[in-house]
């Protein structure tokens, strides 16, 4: 069975309010309250409010337009934006929720995290809504990124299988000829960088998610798919495979694969960034989902993409029981509010899933559309071989934090930083989510 689900697409872009509904500049506090809930949250049936986390560039202008559009299609709807940086939008979404302020549409995670919300009576189920015409373009399967129980809750808009990017310039000046398809072969790859001079991997540890990626991999290459689905399901770790992931990480690490500083370089906020050392060719590999095209393009001097960027999918792992096919990542969506003026909130869903709309987004994003129609758009040497990877994989695995949900996620990231900072090991990973899972 394909699992497929959101995790964190497309940061840190620029915030807009559209169609002028409050005159002047608003502090982001001011905006958030400004911008809660639709007609459940003090506002009215022909206005909605969006929440997306693309701050600045390309991402930040699509949305700026699809809710122009559709204002200059529906007299008398307003569509206010607000764009939140990636790494504050759960926060402040829940805090939002919680004050009854939360916004009519917004970015989607999947997982538990989108579970919880159901369970809370925060989310509307499209299940109904859906056009025919979106219905026949996108893939049954990629919807189920989205599916609680028997419902829908969200609009799955791109495609973000998980891998490895890297420089191909960087490649070729260190004399790497093929892409590694086995852990041995990356090893062999870091240390012909660092002969190079150049820092093989860049890792945003800071932000704990990027780090935690590694875990994730080793997990799915050593843990069979049975096994996975069973341990996420059953909230059960105790498999070896577990403890075999964070061994596979430590022993890794140990050869000091990672950019110089790495416990305090953030994942995509500035040229320091480790996107942005990817993206100034400071680093030559970093381990992150499908938007990390865009988000490099947005941190290059010219604020283009990179032209020697490309992808390959996570290595093989030597005595794993993991399908090497297997691929994880996620599906980008957004979805509406219980609140939300509910025909109106669903039309607004439709309305930038069609063909024209999703080869806008691609082309913002830099990333795969679900609409299969709109597929022929993505170019991008970086992308293409994730089109491929996505179609042939054995099966597609969750982001393990957005799977595991809020608490027991949180949780499996922070172990990670803390065995990569010398606080932790391996068992110590799996300690702390079985501590996590026993209080849900």
């Amino acid at each position: 069975m394909m699992k497929l689900s959101a995790h964190h697409p497309h940061p840190t872009r620029s915030r807009r309010r559209v169609a002028g509904v409050m005159a002047g500049v608003l502090t982001a506090s001011l905006a958030l309250a400004a911008c809660g809930g639709g007609s459940g949250a003090g506002g009215d049936d022909n206005t909605l409010t969006l929440w997306h986390n693309a701050t600045t560039g390309p991402g930040s202008e699509y949305w700026e337009t699809v809710a122009a559009d559709f204002e200059a299609s529906h007299e008398g709807v307003t569509v206010e934006v607000q764009a939140i940086q990636n790494e504050d939008l759960d926060g402040k979404l829940q805090t939002a929720q919680n004050a009854g302020e939360g916004p009519d549409v917004f970015l989607a995670r999947g997982g538990g995290k989108l579970r919880d919300m159901v369970d809370a009576g925060l989310v509307l189920d499209i299940s109904d809504k859906i056009d025919d015409s979106v219905a026949a373009d996108v893939p049954e399967g990629t919807f189920s990124a989205y599916m609680v129980d028997d419902g829908i809750y969200a609009m799955p808009t791109s495609l973000q299988p998980g891998g490895i990017y890297y420089s191909q310039d960087l490649f070729d000046a260190a004399g790497i000829t093929e892409t590694p398809t086995t852990m041995e072969e990356l090893s062999d790859a870091v240390a012909k960088l660092k002969d190079s001079g150049t820092s093989p991997i860049a890792l945003g540890a800071k932000d704990a998610w990027p780090a935690a990626h590694w875990y994730y991999f080793f997990a799915l290459r050593e843990c069979s798919q049975d096994v996975l689905e069973s341990s996420l399901s059953e909230l059960d770790f105790s498999d070896q495979c577990w403890v075999d992931a964070g061994q596979d990480l430590a022993d890794f690490a140990g050869t000091e694969p990672f950019n110089s500083g790495f416990l305090t370089t953030s994942a995509q906020q500035g040229a320091g960034s480790s996107a942005g050392m990817v993206a100034n060719h400071q680093a030559a590999m970093e381990l992150m989902g499908t938007w990390n095209v865009g988000v490099i393009a947005s941190l290059t001097p010219d604020e283009e993409p990179l032209p020697d960027l490309r992808w390959f999918p996570f290595p093989a792992v030597d005595g794993g029981e993991g399908d090497p096919t297997a691929i994880m990542g996620g599906v980008d969506g957004y979805a509406c509010s219980s609140t939300a003026p509910a025909e109106l909130c669903a039309e607004f869903l439709n309305f930038f899933m069609s063909e024209e709309k999703q080869e806008a987004y691609a082309d913002a994003f830099e990333t795969i559309p679900v609409n299969e129609k709109a597929q022929d758009v993505v170019t991008s040497e970086a992308l293409l071989p994730q089109v491929e990877a996505n179609n042939d994989a054995a099966y597609s695995q969750v982001w393990l934090d957005t799977s595991l949900g809020q608490n027991i996620g949180n949780a499996l990231n922070v172990a990670v930083v803390d065995m990569l900072a010398g606080k932790g090991d391996p068992q110590g990973i799996v300690d702390a989510m079985t501590a996590a899972a026993a209080k849900e």
